[in-house]
């Protein structure tokens, strides 16, 4: 009995040593793409970040950029959108549907 306990204690140790390794193995990937979420790893965000940080500012300029298109536009055609979506609703044009037509 005390046999099979060590043995059994002995193979969950491996399974945990070997699992231990696969995480960090995974970490270490994860890292490389994305430091910040592993902070425990030898790369900082700051290390990382220099290198994305001229990007993300073109990123952010495009995004602004668009965003006053919309705005602009939302601006200029607003009223009428509103305006045509009332008069959608109001306004009631009956139909007979396809099906129905081909039946009579």
């Amino acid at each position: 009995m005390k046999d099979a306990r060590a043995e059994a204690q002995k193979e969950i140790e491996e399974y945990k040593k070997k699992k231990e390794e696969e995480f960090k193995k995974f970490e270490a990937e994860v890292s490389n793409l994305c430091p910040s979420t592993f902070p425990s790893t030898k790369l900082t965000v700051g290390q990382h970040a220099s290198g994305n940080k001229k990007a993300e500012e073109e990123a952010n300029k495009d995004a602004e950029i668009k965003l006053k298109e919309i705005t602009e536009a939302g601006k200029k055609t607003g009223s009428k959108v509103v305006e045509d979506l009332i008069k959608a609703v109001i306004t009631v044009n009956p139909e007979v549907p396809d099906k129905i037509q081909q039946e009579e």
